[in-house]
């Protein structure tokens, strides 16, 4: 892993510029970007489930409400299995792990912290947590932003293809973790035209 002395985003940005102003410098430009922002990181993305549902029927503000309070739900977890939160976009959470084990103990962690908070809410305050793991090379800006074709993948799968109450990893994902199978359902998905393989957890 990269351990960088500037990686920030007036950096990263200034070296985008070179490689656009000068292509023929490219593979230059792309190892000086690699060997500054790139580390390999299991991936976090959780989506809080019925964002149009429940602001559709019950305002912006209630939503923004049961965001502030999944956030205090969510945070602690992540920061005790040793991950970090590289950026919040609205219901959505990007965290960071050094490896898949403590990733997937911590998403399991938050249903049931989810589930533990349900039981004391009415029901149109109910929170509810799709969320989806990798694993791989990703390139990381000051930890506050975050990209990469598995992050990606991993967003796809805790935002689009993830139900609520379901931790979904992916292949490269399991393939680190190597749990054991019955605690793994495998999923055969296409998805904006990939097809690809993820794996649903049956814990």
């Amino acid at each position: 892993m990269a351990h960088p002395t500037n990686n920030s985003r007036t950096y990263l940005n200034s070296l985008l510029q070179q490689r656009n102003e000068h292509p023929e410098n490219h593979s230059e430009i792309d190892r000086q970007i690699q060997e500054t922002f790139s580390q390999t990181q299991a991936i976090m993305v959780l989506d809080m489930s019925g964002f149009s549902r429940t602001t559709l029927r019950y305002g912006i503000i209630h939503f923004l409400a049961m965001i502030h309070r999944m956030t205090a739900v969510v945070a602690p977890a992540i920061s005790e299995c040793g991950g970090t939160i590289i950026k919040q976009e609205a219901d959505n959470i990007f965290a960071v792990f050094p490896d898949v084990s403590p990733a997937v103990d911590a998403a399991l962690d938050l249903l049931k912290r989810t589930t533990a908070v349900n039981t004391m809410l009415p029901e149109e305050q109910d929170i509810y947590l799709s969320i989806g793991i990798g694993y791989g090379e990703v390139l990381m800006v000051e930890e506050e932003d975050i990209y990469g074709s598995e992050l990606n993948l991993t967003s796809k799968l805790g935002e689009d293809l993830a139900q609520r109450g379901e931790v979904l990893i992916t292949q490269a994902a399991f393939n680190k973790l190597q749990p054991p199978a019955e605690k793994w359902e495998k999923l055969e998905i296409s998805v904006s035209g990939i097809e690809l393989i993820a794996y649903k957890a049956k814990f």
